[in-house]
């Protein structure tokens, strides 16, 4: 007898997987800050990790590359690139990559100290990995700088708590978070956090040159400023 709908049982079991991320340290006598980044779909951390060193500051910052728990070859060929989630199961692999990231802070600070600020970056699918780290994860952050993606959907009800700064941004020519989405996405920001930025650059889904230096920017900023 096969199987209907009403006599499939779907259930979950949680389970310990390992995840991976690069650490580029600071120049020496820096203080320790923390930049933080989530790679895009079908990227890998080391890839996302040549951005972040790139920024303007970045070597007076530890730089952390976090790569997603879903690796998978991309196309084929033998490089491993890596997924956040899809919509099954959604709640439940947004808890599991929030654990996993707070998982990740928990082992940087036992190496290497404690930060004086933390800023989360991410670019395409990982824009909502660095709100949701920096909203729902155990540490606070002194801002979120997101690079063609949207702020999730489950943000606009999270438990009061308050924003950091946020830079958003995205290439005028992107089809995937088209400016005019920003522009959606600022009225919910802006009402969370008035001084929140954007930028619309010259380009399309990409990790900019004029990203690069308005993020750089930022990072100065939150090292002098009293969150650091």
């Amino acid at each position: 007898m096969s199987p209907t709908p009403d006599s499939v049982l779907l259930r979950h079991a949680p389970a310990t997987v390992h995840g991976r991320y690069l650490v580029q340290p600071p120049r020496p006598g820096a203080r320790e800050l923390w930049l933080v980044g989530f790679h895009g779909y079908a990227q890998s951390a080391e890839v996302f990790l040549g951005d972040l060193a790139g920024l303007s500051r970045a070597r007076h910052w530890r730089v952390i590359s976090v790569q997603a728990l879903h690796p998978f070859y991309a196309g084929r060929s033998e490089q491993v690139v890596a997924n956040w989630m899809t919509r099954q199961d959604r709640e439940l692999a947004i808890a599991d990559n929030v654990a996993y990231v707070d998982a990740v802070a928990d082992q940087l600070e036992r190496e290497f100290g404690a930060p004086q600020a933390i800023v989360f970056a991410g670019f395409s699918q990982g824009v909502a990995m660095a709100y949701r780290a920096g909203l729902l994860g155990r540490r606070r952050c002194a801002a979120i700088i997101a690079c063609g993606g949207d702020v999730p959907p489950e943000l606009e009800h999270a438990p009061a708590r308050p924003w950091p700064l946020v830079l958003a941004a995205t290439g005028r020519g992107d089809a995937y978070y088209p400016p005019e989405r920003l522009e959606r996405d600022l009225l919910l920001l802006r009402a969370r956090r008035p001084d929140a930025r954007t930028l619309v650059f010259e380009g399309g889904h990409e990790w900019s040159a004029a990203l690069a230096e308005a993020a750089g920017a930022l990072l100065d900023e939150i090292a002098a400023g009293p969150a650091a």
